[in-house]
């Protein structure tokens, strides 16, 4: 795997964390206790920070990076997820906030100041637009996303059981030397 170090920051690994080894990891970055990298992720907290919750998935693919400090932007957005998020694929998360709870389909994208509520799920090859908010219990579809219905009971409790799924998966990554 590599964890490289930038400017002084080193990304923090927490407990029983997976980084697989085609997976890049930069700066300033903290990756949640039992949380999982998948392959060809980058994960690049160069010029603000990222941080990763409990039981969270980023899966094969994925690109997260943040918004940094400027004249068009003086506080930049970092980019920020919760416990027990699923990132599908081919996501692109850029300096937006995910809440606990979320499914984030393949191929989305995320963009700068978004914020997304906890229990939400995002279809797949959806678009976050800059400066929107996904509202707590909905599935959103579409590029840019609309409200597409409310999340049913059964859609609820698949986030938790998705995260428990990948947890194992990765448990078995790392009992075999991964």
């Amino acid at each position: 795997m590599a964890i490289r170090s930038y400017q002084g920051s080193t990304p923090q690994l927490g407990q029983r964390a997976f980084v697989d080894a085609t997976a890049v990891v930069i700066g300033d970055v903290e990756l949640g206790e039992d949380s999982s990298v998948w392959p060809l992720t980058v994960i690049r907290g160069d010029m603000h920070r990222i941080r990763i919750g409990q039981r969270t998935s980023i899966q094969d693919g994925s690109v997260l990076h943040i918004t940094h400090a400027g004249p068009f932007n003086p506080d930049g957005f970092p980019l920020l997820i919760g416990d027990e998020v699923t990132v599908g694929h081919k996501v692109t998360l850029h300096g937006c906030t995910l809440g606990s709870r979320i499914l984030v389909g393949m191929g989305s994208i995320v963009m700068d100041g978004a914020i997304v509520e906890d229990e939400v799920i995002i279809g797949a090859g959806s678009l976050v637009p800059p400066g929107k908010r996904l509202e707590s219990g909905f599935l959103y579809v579409g590029s840019p996303v609309k409200q597409a219905r409310p999340l049913t009971d059964k859609e609820r409790s698949f986030f938790s059981y998705t995260a428990g799924n990948y947890v194992k998966l990765k448990d078995q990554h790392l009992a075999e030397g991964a």
